[in-house]
């Protein structure tokens, strides 16, 4: 589109770079030196900027803060060995961005806009692309209702910003998870399937329940009769039971679709893995642990990339699971992945994007 060549671009007076410990980086906490911004107005996109990251100003009556219209999504950029820094699946994750926006009753976003500003603002951030290891730079858009608004409707005025944050492992421990039984995050006909921000609040109670019990995450399950499994945490979750990969299906949109859980799923396929997507009992899991035929378990995320779990409780019935160089397949499926988004192997599905 003509406007994605009009971003206006300000550049910050003084980079905070030399501020950071990329040896020691806390998730979410720090932030690159610049953002992207534009609003919707009057039916239409406008006002394209990259400037310095800011704070923002908004009314006390900002429409989002009261109702909700607030969709993200979660990517992230990596640096290979020669220093080309490269992007995964940019596209994937606007189609995916305007499907949660469409259900929360949003403007969707030009895909060749989303692409292009964050082609843009990542090339401009580089140098916080970091070639340590297991890091890599997150990049986070969202869009809300920045409308002045107290009734209850759609608003008409949406904000769009993207901004990045030096990222190393999302989980600096083992992932002991809970199956939970009385809390849901989302039921059939909900937005399960959308990455809406009041999704994640409303996992956070029970989530702090879970972890004053010693867990790091809860296996959700679905709000009917707590008997299938969806999600663990803010995660996809996989089974390696005998010879199979078996995943809980997306059909009934409670759970979303992952970018990396597809990425896996695909990866999978190609290295003659047989592979289920279809609905995944607690029962049969637990009976499958008990027998020792359940191989391995882990969740598939942007955050995370690969998260293997190395225990799971149903009430309070607690199985370990087989230690990390056991678990073959998993840790094939994430080298492979994670060599395709550094650049160290070929990249048949055409998912990295050069900066």
């Amino acid at each position: 589109m003509e406007a994605v060549s009009k971003i206006q671009i300000q550049k910050a007076t003084k980079s905070k770079i030399s501020e950071i410990d990329f040896n020691n980086i806390t998730f979410g906490k720090q932030f690159s030196d610049h953002m992207f911004t534009a609003d919707y107005k009057n039916g239409e996109w406008q006002n394209f900027k990259i400037e310095p990251f800011q704070p923002i100003t908004l009314s006390p009556s900002c429409a989002a803060l009261h109702y909700g219209q607030s969709v993200f999504e979660g990517m992230k950029a990596y640096k290979g060995a020669d220093g080309q820094v490269f992007l995964f699946r940019p596209e994937a994750n606007a189609k995916r961005m305007n499907v949660s926006a469409a259900r929360m009753c949003m403007p969707e976003i030009p895909e060749d806009l989303f692409v292009d500003a964050i082609k843009q603002l990542v090339a401009l951030d580089s140098d916080w692309v970091s070639s340590k290891e297991g890091s890599s730079l997150y990049i986070r858009p969202f869009l809300f209702a920045s409308e002045e608004l107290l009734g209850v409707g759609p608003a008409n005025e949406y904000k769009f910003i993207i901004f990045t944050s030096p990222a190393g492992a999302y989980y600096s421990g083992p992932v002991h998870v809970k199956i939970e039984t009385e809390y849901s995050r989302a039921c059939e006909g909900g937005v399960g399937f959308a990455k809406a921000a009041g999704n994640y609040a409303a996992s956070l109670y029970p989530a702090k329940l879970a972890k004053e019990e010693g867990f790091v995450q809860l296996v959700w399950t679905d709000a009917k009769e707590h008997k299938y499994i969806e999600e663990a945490g803010t995660m996809n979750i996989m089974f390696h039971i005998g010879n199979k990969l078996i995943t809980p299906n997306v059909d009934l949109k409670t759970t979303l679709p992952g970018i990396t859980r597809d990425s896996i799923l695909t990866l999978a396929r190609d290295m003659g893995v047989e592979v289920e997507e279809r609905k995944v009992s607690v029962a049969e899991i637990m009976e499958a642990a008990k027998n020792r035929t359940l191989k391995d378990a882990f969740g598939t995320g942007t955050a995370v990339s690969v998260a293997q779990i190395s225990s799971i409780t149903n009430n309070g019935e607690r199985f370990d699971l087989p230690a990390k160089e056991e678990r073959t397949l998993s840790n094939e499926l994430t080298t492979r992945l994670d060599g395709i988004k550094t650049g160290k192997l070929e990249d048949p599905y055409h998912w990295v994007v050069k900066i």
